[in-house]
C-alpha cells in the first residue's frame, strides 16, 4: 500500500492509555485515529476522531472498521489473532502483522521463538497439567516462577516457588498444588529465577522499508510486579548495550516487523543479557521518549505504520519516568509545580489499586 497522507486515518485496536498517546502523536502529524475496543470508558476515545465500541470478535463491526481506515495497528498484545484475520479478509493492512501477536501472546511460544534466534532466555518448562509442574521444578530448580502462558501482566497470573514456600506448606506436593491453584490451573510455563543485576529495555522500531531505529537502553525498576521507574541513560557497559541491541534487531527482522516494539532484558552480574519478554507495541518504559527525545516512541510507531520514514531516536535530555499508580494520581497538583517535570494523565475516572493513572517524566537537559 502507498504511504498515508495527512488527514488519513489509522485504526487502533485497544482503547487504553497507549492508544491515547498514539492518537495524540498522530494528531500532531495531521493524521486521524479511529479507536476500536469493547470498553465504553476508553481513555483513547477521548482524543480520537472516531470510536467504535464492539467486541474483538464482532466480524461485521471489524469489517466496517477496516473500511474506515487506511491501516490498522494495536496498542496491546492480547488482541485476538482472529480479529487480525477478520480485518485482513476485509482488506485492511495490519501493522505489526499477526505473526508478532502469535509469538508474544503465549509465553512458551515467545521463549521458543527467541531461543530459535540464538538469543538467551531463562530456562523454562511447559506446564500443561499438575504433574508437569513437579517435573519442571526438577528441571529448572528453585526458586522458580510459575506464570500463565497467556494474558497475565503487571505481576498478575504468576507465583513464585522457593524452598521456603515448600516448607510452609509442609510438603512438596502441597506447595506444587498451591502454586498451580494460584495461577488458575491454566496452561502455564515454569521459568527459572534469574539472579539479575538490573532490568533494562530496548525500544526499537522498524519501517516498511526495513530500516531500523533503536532508542538507547532504558533502566527499569519494578514494584509489586508493576513498572515503577524508567531511567535513561541506563547504567550499563557498552557490551551489554550492544548485546541487547543485537537481540532486538534479530527479533524485529525475524518477525518482518513494522512499528515499535519493546524488549525487556535481565542484565546478569557479568554484563550479559537474557530476554525476559517482548511487547509488540509501544511500551511503558518508553514513555520518557515523549519528553526526552525529539521523536517519541508514539510518533515513531505512527510514522512506521503510516509508511513514513522513521525519525531520529536520539535524546536531548536525561530522564526518569515514574508511573502514578492508584491513588498516587493525587500527587498531580504538586508535580505540576516542579521544574522540568512533565505530567501525563490518562483521563481515567476511577483510581483503583494497581491501575496506572498517569506518569511523570523528570528531565535533566544535556549540556549543549
Amino acid at each position: 500500500m502507498d504511504p498515508l497522507r495527512p488527514n488519513d486515518t489509522i485504526g487502533v485496536l485497544g482503547g487504553g492509555q497507549l492508544g491515547r498517546m498514539l492518537s495524540l502523536a498522530a494528531a500532531a502529524l495531521g493524521l486521524k485515529t479511529h479507536i476500536y475496543c469493547p470498553d465504553e470508558d476508553s481513555p483513547a476515545a477521548q482524543v480520537s476522531s472516531q470510536f467504535t465500541k464492539a467486541a474483538y470478535t464482532d466480524a461485521s463491526a471489524l469489517a466496517a472498521f477496516a473500511q474506515s481506515v487506511g491501516v490498522v495497528t494495536y496498542e496491546f498484545e492480547n488482541v485476538p489473532v482472529e480479529a487480525v484475520a477478520i480485518l485482513q479478509k476485509a482488506g485492511a493492512t495490519v501493522r505489526p502483522g499477526a505473526l508478532a501477536l502469535e509469538k508474544a501472546q503465549d509465553r512458551l511460544i515467545e521463549k521458543q521463538f527467541v531461543r530459535s534466534l540464538g538469543v538467551a532466555t531463562a530456562d523454562f518448562h511447559a506446564v500443561d497439567k499438575l504433574e508437569d509442574l513437579g517435573e519442571g521444578l526438577k528441571k529448572v530448580g528453585r526458586p522458580a516462577i510459575l506464570k500463565t502462558r497467556r494474558l497475565g501482566y503487571d505481576g498478575k497470573g504468576q507465583t513464585r516457588l522457593t524452598d521456603k514456600d515448600i516448607d510452609l506448606h509442609a510438603s512438596y506436593e502441597k506447595a506444587v498444588a498451591f502454586a498451580w491453584d494460584e495461577v488458575g490451573a491454566a496452561p502455564s510455563i515454569l521459568e527459572a529465577f534469574v539472579p539479575f543485576k538490573k532490568e533494562i529495555s530496548i525500544i526499537g522500531a522498524r519501517g516498511v522499508n526495513g530500516a531500523v531505529r533503536l532508542y538507547e537502553p532504558i533502566e527499569n525498576v519494578h514494584a509489586d510486579g508493576i513498572l515503577k521507574t524508567s531511567t535513561i541513560p541506563a547504567r550499563i557497559e557498552t557490551q551489554t548495550r550492544r548485546s541487547a541491541e543485537e537481540a532486538t534487531v534479530a527479533i524485529l527482522e525475524a518477525l518482518d516487523y513494522v512499528g515499535v516494539i519493546g524488549v525487556e532484558f535481565f542484565v546478569l552480574p557479568g554484563g550479559g543479557v537474557i530476554v525476559n519478554e517482548m511487547a509488540p507495541r509501544v511500551h511503558n518504559s518508553g514513555h520518557l521518549t515523549a519528553d526526552a527525545c525529539a521523536v517519541s516512541q508514539f510518533e515513531q510507531h505512527i510514522r512506521a505504520v503510516a509508511g513514513w520514514p522513521l525519525g531520529d531516536p536520539a535524546r536531548h535530555s536525561s530522564a526518569v519516568m515514574e508511573n502514578l499508580v492508584g491513588d498516587e494520581i493525587e500527587q498531580w497538583s504538586g508535580i505540576i509545580r516542579e521544574q522540568n517535570a512533565c505530567l501525563h494523565l490518562y483521563g481515567k475516572g476511577e483510581a483503583r489499586a494497581g491501575r496506572k493513572m498517569g506518569h511523570v517524566t523528570r528531565l535533566t537537559p544535556q549540556a549543549s
